[in-house]
C-alpha cells in the first residue's frame, strides 16, 4: 500500500516540537513545575481521554466545546469517550474517585499536559496544544484562587512576562439568574446586530455574549449589564476579600465587568492574565492586540 504524501506531514492543527522550540518548551515547564511544587502543589497525571459524559454534564451542553470541538468517538465494545479538551474536569473526578475527599484539604494538584480541541488552525492555536494548570480543591474560602492567582504571578516573573491581571465575578445560583434575566434584556434590543455565534449563544447560553471576540459585538459588550449590580451579599463578600488579598500581596488588577469564563461549571471569581501584543505594520502603524496568556476561577458545583 503506498502512502500519500500528505499523510507524511503533522496532521492540520498540530506540529512537532524540535531544537530551540522544544528547549523553550522545557524551559517554562520546568519553572512552572518547579514554583508549583515548592508551594506544595503534587503533580497529578490523568488519561488522555475519559468517558465523554464526564466532559458534557460538567463544561455544558451549550458551550463551544461541547457542542463543536470535542474529539469524541466510540471504543470497539461501543463505550462512548473523548479526548480531554481541559485539565480541570478530569482531575475533579480523580479527586472523587481516589477517595482523597477523605485526606487533609485541601488537595493541591498541577499538571503539565496534552489537551485537544477541533479548533480552527490559526496562529497560537492548536488542535492538539499544551496546558500547565493548577487546582485548589477542598477550600470554600477565597484564599484558594487568591493563591492560584499569585502562584501563577510568580512563575510568569520569573519567565520574564509582564501580564496584567484581569477580576470578576460570576455570581453564584442565588444571584446569577437576576442578572442573566437583565442581560437577556438587554440583548434582545440589540439581536439583529449580533454574529452569528452570539445570535446561537442568545437563545442557548446568554452569559458567553460576553466571551465575543468579533469587533461588530465589542460595543454591545461594554454596554451591557454588570454582575457587580446583582451580585448577592455572599459573593460580594467573597470577592471582596480576593481583591483585599490582591492589596494585600501588592498586585496590581483591573476590574473587568466583561470577564466570563466559556465553560459553565465557574462561580464567583473569575480571572485572566493578558499581555498586549505590538505589531508595526508596512505602513508604520503599530497595532495592539490583547491576549490571554492564562485564566481560571473557583467552580464551588463542580
Amino acid at each position: 500500500m503506498k502512502i500519500k504524501k500528505e499523510s507524511l506531514q503533522a496532521p492540520k492543527g498540530t506540529r512537532d516540537l524540535r531544537g530551540r522550540e522544544l528547549i523553550l518548551w522545557r524551559r517554562v515547564s520546568d519553572i512552572a513545575e518547579s514554583i508549583a511544587r515548592y508551594y506544595g502543589f503534587a503533580e497529578i497525571r490523568t488519561p488522555h481521554f475519559e468517558h465523554s459524559e464526564v466532559f458534557s454534564a460538567s463544561l455544558g451542553e451549550t458551550t463551544d466545546i461541547v457542542e463543536k470541538e470535542m474529539y469524541s468517538f466510540r471504543t470497539r465494545g461501543g463505550d462512548p469517550l473523548t479526548l480531554r479538551p481541559e485539565g480541570t474536569v478530569p482531575a475533579v473526578r480523580a479527586y472523587f474517585e481516589h477517595g482523597m475527599l477523605s485526606e487533609p484539604q485541601p488537595i493541591l494538584l498541577y499538571y503539565n499536559a496534552s489537551f485537544f480541541r477541533h479548533e480552527a488552525p490559526q496562529k497560537f492555536r492548536y488542535r492538539e496544544f499544551g496546558q500547565f494548570g493548577m487546582e485548589v480543591l477542598g477550600e470554600d474560602l477565597a484564599v484558594a484562587e487568591a493563591s492560584i492567582i499569585r502562584i501563577f504571578s510568580l512563575i510568569f516573573k520569573e519567565l520574564g512576562i509582564e501580564a496584567e491581571l484581569e477580576l470578576n465575578t460570576m455570581g453564584d445560583k442565588e444571584c446569577r439568574p437576576e442578572w442573566r434575566k437583565e442581560l437577556i434584556s438587554y440583548y434582545k434590543k440589540h439581536l439583529e446586530k449580533l454574529c452569528k455565534d452570539c445570535k446561537r449563544r442568545f437563545k442557548e447560553n446568554p452569559l458567553r455574549l460576553l466571551d465575543c471576540k468579533e469587533p461588530g459585538c465589542q460595543e454591545f459588550k461594554q454596554k451591557a449589564p454588570s454582575m457587580l449590580e446583582y451580585v448577592c451579599a455572599d459573593c460580594k463578600a467573597h470577592f471582596k476579600e480576593v481583591l483585599e488579598f490582591m492589596d494585600a500581596l501588592e498586585m496590581p488588577y483591573r476590574l473587568n465587568n466583561n470577564l466570563v469564563r466559556g465553560l459553565d461549571y465557574y462561580t464567583r471569581t473569575v480571572f485572566e492574565f493578558v499581555v498586549t501584543l505590538k505589531t508595526t505594520k508596512e505602513d508604520g502603524i503599530v497595532e495592539e492586540r490583547r491576549v490571554e496568556i492564562g485564566g481560571g476561577g473557583r467552580y464551588d458545583y463542580l
